[in-house]
């Protein structure tokens, strides 16, 4: 993100380019507009879509959501251990579950958007939810995610492990926030 210079800052005195190392005006290509990933999850996605809204101004904003396979993965585990193989597969909880997690994160993301107010990218992706959101901040220059663990617990425990391990391993900065109604420490 492109910060303003402070006006008591004395390099925002002057209105012409600095002069590079070898005397003549440095003068290139505009900044590109930076890239914020906003990680939208069913409980915490109005504050961090409020964060963008507030800080991401003239920046790409991405909005990504992911589903969690894990629970289809064990509905599905469930119903074939317990009637064995061969059953109708339309009767499958897992299948049933898959489904619903697609249209719900479709209709996080709409809402999310529908929120944020300005064109953005939405992502909505499925696997193990910290690995993905990693994988999509590799490349982003700000991540916006927010506090999902033990909100009367400031400090480690104000994040859940998902949101633990992409604190832990994203390759760009991390604004977290709190969700909303939650004032924090």
């Amino acid at each position: 993100m492109t910060v303003p210079p402070s006006p008591s800052h004395p390099s925002s005195q002057s209105s012409s380019p600095s002069p590079s190392p070898s005397g003549v005006p440095a003068s290139g290509p505009p900044a590109a507009p930076s890239t914020v990933l906003v990680w939208i999850t069913e409980s915490t996605w109005p504050a961090c879509v409020d964060a963008a809204r507030e800080r991401a101004g003239h920046d790409q904003v991405v909005l990504l959501h992911v589903g969690d396979d894990e629970v289809a993965a064990a509905a599905h585990h469930a119903y074939a251990g317990l009637l064995g193989r061969g059953h109708r597969t339309d009767r499958d909880p897992g299948t049933r579950l898959e489904a619903l997690s697609g249209s719900v994160g479709a209709d996080l993301l709409e809402a999310a958007a529908h929120r944020l107010g300005r064109p953005c990218e939405l992502l909505d992706r499925h696997g193990r939810v910290e690995h993905e959101v990693v994988r999509a901040a590799a490349d982003v220059d700000l991540l916006i995610c927010a506090r999902d663990g033990d909100r009367e617990r400031p400090g480690p425990h104000s994040l859940g492990p998902a949101t633990r391990f992409v604190v832990d391993h994203a390759q760009c900065p991390v604004l977290l926030v709190w969700p909303l109604g939650e004032t924090g420490p």
